[in-house]
C-alpha cells in the first residue's frame, strides 16, 4: 500500500474521531506551550543580560581593596563600582589601595588604559533640590578612554578641568523635579560645578553609569568625605585583549600579591571582571531555564499517557476494520504504519497549536514581567526586556518532540494492531 493512501487513512482515523482526539491533544498544547515560553522568555533574558552587560565593558577589570572567603574574588559591588564586596570579617584591617600598585600594573602587557578612582556618596543640589547620589573621582588623562557609555551631550572630563563634572543620565532627567540641561550650575557637598557633558542612558546595573556623577580625582580628593589624598577606593582596568582576560586577571593577582606582600591566605584585594560576571550570570539563567523547562516537559508526559489510550480505544474500535484489511492483503507494517502515522499527527497537532500559545505566552510572560517585576538594576523584569525570543531552533526541537512522543504513545497500541489475527478480527464485536 503506497504511503499516501496509508497517510490518508491515518488523517480518516484522526478525523473521525474528532472528541477524544482533541482531549489527547489539548495535553500536548499544554506541554508545548509551557516548553516554548519558558525557553524562549530565557532567550530573551540571555540576549537582554549579554546586551546589557556588554554595554559595561566587557574588557573591563576592577580591583578593589578587600577580599571575603565566603564569596570569593569575584563577588559583589562596592560603592562606585564592581570590584570588592565590601564584606570582610568585622574588625580586619583592609589595607588601602595606593598609587604603588597602579604604577606596577602598568607592567602587565595586555593592560591597555588605568585608572586610580575614587568614590563617595554626596550631597547634590539643583535649583531647590538636594539629594544623595554617587560621585566618583577619576583621572581625566585616561578616563574617556576606559568610560564605556558614550555622551549625549558636551564633552568628557579633560585634563586641566576643576569645578566641571560629567553627570549620568539619570541624574540630568530623573532625579530632579527639572532636567539638567548642558552648562548649568549644580552644587555637591555645598561646592558649585558646572556641568560639561552628559552621558548616554546605559540601562545597566544599579551602580552603573546613569546614576554617577564623574569629577577629576584631585577635586574629589577636597570635596569628599573619608576620601585619602593619596588612596584609591579601586583601580579601573581596560584590557586589549578581551581573549586573554583570565591569563591578565592572573598576572595582576600576581603582580598585587607581590606589591602588597600577601599570600592566597591572606589576600586583602579583589579582582572582578563583567565578563566573567556574564558568563557566571549566562550559566546560572541556562540552568534555571532547563530546570523550568523540564517540569513544564512533564505535562508532555501527561500528554503521551493521553495519547496511548486513545490509540488503545481507537484499536478496538477498528478491530473488523483491521480484520478486513488483512483479509483483503494488507501486511502488519502496513497496520502498523497507519496507528503510527495517526499518533504522530496526534502529537503534530498539539505541537503547532501549543507553538501558537507559546509564542503568544512568552510575550505576554515577558509583558508582565518587564511591567511589573523590579524597579531597577538586574531585575528580571529588565533582562526581559524586549520580550522572549522564539528562535527556530527553539520551535524545530519541541515540535520534533511533540511528534516522537505521539509515535512512541502510538507504538504498544500500534503493534497489538499489527498482530491481530484477521479471523479473530472479524469476529470482534
Amino acid at each position: 500500500m503506497r504511503f499516501f493512501k496509508t497517510l490518508k487513512l491515518a488523517f480518516n482515523i484522526l478525523y473521525n474521531s474528532k472528541i477524544r482526539s482533541w482531549l489527547s491533544i489539548i495535553g500536548i498544547v499544554i506541554g508545548v506551550a509551557s516548553v516554548i515560553a519558558i525557553m524562549a522568555l530565557g532567550e530573551g533574558m540571555q540576549q537582554s543580560l549579554e546586551e546589557r552587560l556588554g554595554s559595561l565593558g566587557a574588557d573591563m577589570v576592577t580591583v578593589s581593596a578587600g577580599f571575603s572567603r565566603a564569596s570569593g574574588a569575584q563577588s559583589g559591588f562596592r560603592r562606585g563600582g564592581f570590584g570588592g564586596n565590601g564584606n570582610d570579617a568585622p574588625g580586619l584591617d583592609v589595607k588601602n589601595i595606593t598609587n604603588k600598585e597602579v604604577q606596577a600594573l602598568k607592567l602587565v602587557s595586555n593592560i591597555d588604559y588605568i585608572q586610580g578612582v575614587v568614590s563617595e556618596r554626596g550631597e547634590v543640589g539643583y535649583l531647590e533640590e538636594k539629594i544623595q547620589a554617587s560621585v566618583k573621582g577619576v583621572d581625566t588623562r585616561v578616563w574617556k578612554n576606559i568610560e564605556t557609555t558614550e555622551l549625549e551631550a558636551g564633552r568628557y572630563l579633560s585634563q586641566g578641568d576643576k569645578n566641571v563634572v560629567v553627570i549620568g543620565n539619570s541624574i540630568a532627567k530623573d532625579k530632579f523635579k527639572q532636567a539638567i540641561p548642558l552648562n548649568r550650575q549644580i552644587t555637591i557637598e555645598g561646592k558649585p560645578f558646572r556641568v560639561v557633558g552628559i552621558l548616554e542612558e546605559s540601562g545597566g546595573m544599579g551602580s552603573s553609569s546613569d546614576s554617577m556623577i564623574y569629577m577629576p580625582i584631585e577635586t574629589a580628593r577636597i570635596v569628599l568625605e573619608d576620601v585619602g589624598d593619596k588612596e584609591f577606593d579601586s583601580i579601573e582596568i581596560k584590557i586589549k585583549n578581551v581573549d586573554l582576560i583570565d591569563e591578565t586577571i592572573e598576572q595582576i593577582e600576581a603582580r598585587l600579591m607581590l606589591v602588597r606582600a600577601v599570600s592566597e591566605r591572606t589576600k586583602d584585594f579583589s579582582v572582578s571582571s563583567i565578563k566573567a560576571m556574564q558568563e557566571t550570570i549566562s550559566e546560572t539563567l541556562s540552568t534555571m531555564s532547563l530546570f523550568l523547562s523540564a517540569i513544564a516537559a512533564v505535562s508532555l508526559l501527561v500528554g503521551a499517557v493521553g495519547i496511548a489510550n486513545t490509540m488503545f480505544t481507537t484499536v478496538l474500535e477498528k478491530t473488523k476494520d483491521i480484520g478486513i484489511m488483512k483479509a483483503i492483503g494488507a501486511k502488519d507494517r502496513t497496520i502498523l504504519a497507519i496507528f503510527l502515522l495517526n499518533s504522530g499527527m496526534i502529537g503534530l497537532t498539539g505541537g503547532i497549536v501549543g507553538g501558537v500559545f507559546g509564542i503568544l505566552g512568552s510575550g505576554l510572560l515577558s509583558s508582565l514581567f518587564d511591567g511589573g517585576i523590579g524597579g531597577g538594576g538586574m531585575s528580571m523584569g529588565r533582562m526581559a526586556f524586549g520580550g522572549g525570543i522564539v528562535t527556530p531552533q527553539i520551535v524545530i526541537l519541541v515540535l520534533g518532540l511533540s511528534v516522537l512522543i505521539g509515535i512512541l504513545s502510538g507504538i504498544i497500541p500500534a503493534y497489538r494492531a499489527s498482530k491481530m489475527n484477521p479471523v479473530d478480527a472479524l469476529r470482534y464485536e
